[in-house]
């Protein structure tokens, strides 16, 4: 899908107080900082991986404000419809990273995260392409290295291909599979949710929604 460009997204970003934006960083100045320095707090961090318009992280953020939340988006005409949302909802518990999923370990140190989202990834349906997936061996690899000891990873989506997919990289992979869902809302609203933009549509639609939680390997 093509991606409308958004005029001065990139300038309402850099401007905002909460957003850095990692062109040109310096990845010391965060990895391994985001408790002390950046929320300066020592609450758990929790990451959401293609964060979109930030619906679901916002919300997360207004109901827990007892976590820390980052949000990654890599395109600035998406990330920018967040910032404008944060800016009415005045959370103090929430920053943005515009970045691709691929630099994470240049940001985040070992064992700083303690949970990690994926709401409905790109699912790069060509083989050739399976690498690119956020559930595929290649980023599993790197979120164990990320995640604290019993950390977690939380997927959903409506594709059932990649979800099948991905409980198969969980599986090679060793991770621990707390909770699996083929059709989490099919009694209605899941307890516990909070829906993203696509899940509202979908779950209006009568799409089943996929979601898993597993927990990172013992190390």
């Amino acid at each position: 899908m093509r991606l409308r460009n958004v005029r001065g997204s990139e300038e309402r970003i850099a401007a905002h107080p909460f957003t850095i934006q990692t062109d040109g960083a310096n990845p010391e100045k965060f990895k391994g900082l985001w408790r002390q320095e950046i929320f300066r707090n020592l609450n758990p961090v929790h990451v959401e991986i293609g964060m979109g318009k930030g619906q679901f992280l916002l919300k997360m953020a207004e109901q827990n404000p007892q976590i820390s939340y980052i949000g990654i988006e890599k395109y600035s005409s998406v990330l920018v419809r967040a910032v404008e949302k944060m800016e009415e909802m005045e959370l103090g518990n929430i920053r943005f990273l515009r970045m691709d999923a691929e630099d994470l370990e240049e940001f985040f140190a070992p064992g700083e995260i303690g949970k990690i989202y994926l709401n409905f990834s790109d699912p790069w349906p060509k083989d050739r392409h399976a690498k690119r997936r956020l559930t595929s061996a290649h980023f599993l690899e790197k979120y164990e290295r990320l995640l604290e000891p019993g950390g977690l990873l939380q997927f959903k989506t409506d594709n059932r291909p990649l979800f099948d997919f991905s409980l198969d990289q969980l599986e090679e992979r060793g991770w621990q599979k707390k909770e699996v869902s083929f059709h989490l809302h099919e009694n209605g609203p899941a307890e516990n949710n909070v829906m993203t933009e696509y899940e509202e549509k979908f779950y209006h639609l009568g799409n089943p929604i996929c979601r898993f939680l597993a927990a990172r390997p013992d190390s």
